[in-house]
């Protein structure tokens, strides 16, 4: 059997895998019944965010494998580019 994140990689062609990264910045804040994680990354200006159920431990200053694919939100009539991380994991 694959080890998961192979396995999504090839599964999801727009899938990309970062390992062993510095969280700068974690943020958790309610929206409606989720809250809203965002992640800033060492060295890379794009925010990284995900919801979970309920809030976790902080992530600031840890290393961290990431896997995640590019989108683009609209804030204020202004296209940015986020990061949709769908699995973090402790490095």
């Amino acid at each position: 059997m694959k080890p998961v994140p192979e396995a999504l990689l090839k599964k999801h062609a727009n899938l990309v895998q970062s390992e062993g990264v510095t969280v700068v910045s974690h943020t958790q804040r309610e929206v409606g019944e989720w809250v809203l994680q965002t992640l800033m990354i060492e060295d890379c200006d794009v925010p990284f965010k995900y919801k979970r159920p309920k809030r976790f431990k902080s992530l600031q200053g840890q290393k961290v494998n990431l896997i995640y694919y590019p989108a683009k939100e609209s804030v204020a009539g202004f296209e940015i580019e986020v990061m949709q991380v769908v699995r973090v994991r402790r490095y």
